[in-house]
């Protein structure tokens, strides 16, 4: 309802003072007035002769930004001190701090390929579509995978950051976050034998040709075994091509680093190159990196090792894993990547560095079984979690819809919570499982102050 001034405003103005008719219209506001900075100076009154004082308010600006735009203290999607009826504030909701970085919620944007850069250099959709995001107040914001090399791309659209002009968008991305008191990570990949694909909108596993700008002869694998008859035939790599990945990532990091990210997280998931080395059924190897399970780890532990090298100490590394293969059971596939082997893989991770395993899934090979439903993969992240303690941070991901859901994946020993698709339906999820959970948090101020200067859950007077 827009606000409605007294009809005597020009009689306020005559007969009291600057300060009583602040107070006037502070009476008339249902919701508090906090600017960043009040002061007052003085001004010449409209009564000949006397002097009164009015207000200084100041929008203030975030602080170390490029341009203006209004500070965001705390951020969006921080939990109120004070909650409605004396509530405690639910898990989900606490904050939580890795080697100095606190994120202040638990509810974060899983990293989704858009399929829309060009030659690797991420675009204005990125920025819109991760700002949308950001800007209502994830915990964490993770950007999607980008290739530490060009053929380690999935699709000719996908991002990169195997060259130093690469930063620059990136840095667009993380300087928006930041301007939102946000933190924002970015994941690093390498496509493996899943590389020279078609964006998905167009088929679901066809090879992009060289005509549409793919470089289907040129996919690398752990050995040369295709991921299906329609993708790529890959190229088995040479040592000498495992030390160029591994050179790569390194390399990549660095200019993460340089964009300004908070976090790097590893992807080891999925079906790409390094969940291919994991798994006996795309790794046929007989050298120093297959056969045994140490010699099937090891370039998943020596990059690990090598970019946990190169990263500030403060900067926490996190690791996407996939779980298991979904091929337990089935003839065709005696071994397999299976959830013993990631708990297994776990306390080793943690000891080489890494701060928090991103657990996820599947995506090796086509005869997956998986088996869905809400919160599918939650048993993998407890079975992890059981393992290692506080030793590591263990995220769950995967049809996770609702607030009261993702505080009982947390209540149960999770440490956050990973959503992608249904932050794409709605970027206010947050808000949603805030009000879901009866829970009053801190929105935008560009947004709050339209709903009553802040967010107040639909549950609150339940």
């Amino acid at each position: 309802m827009p606000l409605q001034l007294p009809t005597r405003a020009s009689s306020l103005h005559r007969h009291a003072s600057q300060q009583s008719l602040v107070a006037a219209l502070l009476s008339i506001v249902s919701f508090p007035i906090r600017p960043a900075r009040c002061l007052s100076v003085k001004y010449p009154s409209t009564t000949m002769g006397s002097v009164e004082e009015r207000p200084l308010i100041v929008n203030q600006a975030a602080k170390g930004i490029s341009y203006f735009t209004p500070a965001q203290i705390p951020p969006a999607g921080t939990a109120k001190e004070t909650q409605p009826n004396g509530r405690a504030i639910p898990k989900i909701f606490q904050p939580l701090t890795i080697r100095g970085v606190t994120f202040q919620n638990r509810i974060w944007l899983s990293p989704l390929c858009q399929y829309s850069a060009q030659n690797g250099y991420l675009t204005d959709w990125h920025l819109t579509h991760l700002g949308g995001i950001i800007q209502r107040g994830p915990g964490f914001a993770l950007v999607e995978a980008n290739a530490v090399t060009p053929e380690g791309r999935i699709t000719p659209e996908d991002g990169g950051l195997w060259e130093d002009g690469q930063i620059a968008p990136l840095k667009r991305i993380v300087e928006f976050a930041h301007s939102q008191s946000q933190k924002i990570g970015i994941q690093l990949g390498h496509a493996g034998r899943k590389g020279s694909t078609v964006a998905p909108w167009l088929s679901l596993g066809d090879t992009a040709v060289k005509e549409a700008n793919g470089w289907p002869d040129e996919t690398l694998a752990p050995s040369a075994i295709a991921f299906s008859p329609t993708f790529p035939h890959p190229n088995a790599l040479t040592l000498e091509g495992i030390q160029r990945i591994k050179d790569a990532f390194v390399s990549a990091a660095k200019r993460a680093i340089e964009a300004g990210f908070d976090v790097i997280e590893i992807h080891n998931a999925h079906g790409y190159l390094l969940h291919e080395f994991l798994s006996p059924v795309s790794n046929l190897r007989t050298d120093q990196y297959g056969g045994s399970w140490e010699n099937r780890t090891r370039l998943t532990r020596e990059i690990v090792e090598a970019v946990r090298a190169v990263i500030p100490k403060d900067m926490p590394l996190f690791l996407r894993i996939s779980a298991d293969d979904w091929l337990k059971g089935q003839d065709e596939f005696p071994e397999s990547w299976t959830i013993e082997d990631t708990v297994r893989l776990a306390p080793v991770l943690a000891e080489l560095g890494v701060d928090l395993l991103d657990t996820s899934s599947g995506g090796l090979h086509p005869k997956q079984k998986i088996s869905g439903g809400p919160g599918y993969q939650v048993p993998f992240s407890k079975a992890v979690k059981q393992e290692v303690g506080d030793k590591l941070l263990v995220t769950a991901v995967g049809t996770i819809t609702n607030g009261p859901q993702a505080e009982e994946i947390v209540q149960s020993g999770v440490d956050a919570v990973f959503v992608g698709r249904y932050f794409q339906k709605n970027p206010g999820l947050v808000w949603t499982f805030a009000e879901e959970l009866g829970t009053e948090i801190q929105l935008a101020n560009q947004i709050s102050w339209g709903f009553g200067g802040r967010a107040i859950a639909a549950k609150a007077a339940s």
